[in-house]
């Protein structure tokens, strides 16, 4: 199961599970880099 990701921005995202983690990154990538949208398949294809 995939629960990390590594923003190029440099922030480490950390979930508890896989929805988590895409919930978490998608709450990220809306706070901080707007415009910048990801399916679910496209978080857990870079997470590891």
């Amino acid at each position: 199961m995939k629960r990390n990701l590594n923003c190029p921005c440099g922030e480490t995202l950390v979930g508890s599970d896989e929805d988590d983690l895409v919930k978490i990154t998608q709450a990220h990538l809306a706070e901080n880099h707007p415009g910048h949208e990801y399916s679910r398949d496209e978080i857990l294809f870079i997470a590891y």
